[in-house]
């Protein structure tokens, strides 16, 4: 009886062996000896979320005059997304503005100036000459510093109309709500006509998440701690689309095991321009093994 076993070379790998036992042969297919290696990578259980997420609202009260986006849109960092009535903030800001550029005051003190200057060297020189009480050249010398101290005083209203611009612009500002991201419009809860009260429970106008990239929270048993690294490739497989396959890089990894369930988590960041990749689903990650399997 023979009962040595031949190795089958027809293959590319020599993943079928075959015993000879009593005239008979067994074989053992590739199927069970080479489907899977013995280090496969493990598949954990993850969620797909976005990047970020913000409420967005404004902390001045007023009515709400504008929504400029929908639920669904797209929206660019920096993009105007809704906006408070400020008619008396914009009316305000204008009046400082022009406050700020009156020129009238300070040629008016610069006019007084000049011919006060022209009086007092006149009397000084009389005084001089004895033809004219020094008490005059005195009263000629004030109404000179008289309209110096005007023309400082012009020059500072102009200055502080120009503040007063710049605070009001401020103000209006805060009244208009920009997108601090790219992102998506997932959620609006206020509209045009609705009175804003920051402070309570009802502030926020629309919600935005970021969805490029994705971040995908991984769960990991505190026997794996250690394992994933930072820069680390991983496949990532929605519960939605189990034919799909993504690859994304590890992001974080807690560094504090939760004592109470053995786990830990890990962050991946998930490319996902056209955003075709639906967030808030249930996925599977798995990471790259750090040795490859030893052939056969």
């Amino acid at each position: 009886m023979d009962s040595t076993p031949r190795r089958i070379l027809g293959a590319r790998k020599p993943c079928l062996i075959a015993w000879k036992v009593c005239g008979l042969s067994l074989s053992l297919t590739a199927a069970a000896l080479c489907a899977e290696p013995v280090h496969a990578a493990a598949a954990y259980n993850c969620l797909i979320e976005p990047a970020q997420s913000v409420e967005l609202g404004t902390p001045v009260g007023g009515v709400l005059e504008r929504v400029e986006v929908r639920r669904g849109d797209r929206v660019r960092r920096g993009q105007l997304v809704a906006s408070l009535d400020s008619r008396a903030e914009r009316a305000a800001a204008e009046l400082a503005l022009y406050k700020s550029q009156l020129a009238a005051p300070a040629q008016l003190a610069q006019s007084k100036i000049d011919a006060s200057r022209l009086k007092y060297d006149r009397r000084k020189g009389m005084v001089s000459e004895g033809l004219m009480a020094s008490q005059e050249a005195d009263n000629a010398r004030a109404e000179l510093e008289q309209a110096q101290a005007e023309l400082k005083s012009a020059e500072e209203e102009r200055k502080l109309a120009r503040l007063e611009h710049a605070h009001q612009t401020s103000q209006m500002s805060l009244r208009t709500i920009h997108s601090p991201f790219d992102g998506v419009v997932v959620d609006q809860m206020m509209w045009p006509g609705e009175v804003v009260e920051p402070g309570s429970s009802k502030h926020a106008i629309v919600k935005i998440a970021k969805l490029d990239p994705l971040r995908v929270r991984v769960v990991l048993p505190m026997r794996a701690f250690g394992e994933p690294t930072l820069g680390m490739t991983a496949t990532v497989v929605p519960e939605i689309l189990p034919g799909t396959v993504y690859r994304a890089k590890v992001a974080s990894v807690d560094r504090i095991i939760d004592a109470a369930s053995g786990t830990f988590v890990v962050f991946l960041d998930l490319p996902n321009p056209k955003l075709d990749t639906p967030s808030g689903v249930k996925c599977k990650a798995a990471f790259a093994p750090s040795k490859a399997p030893s052939p056969l």
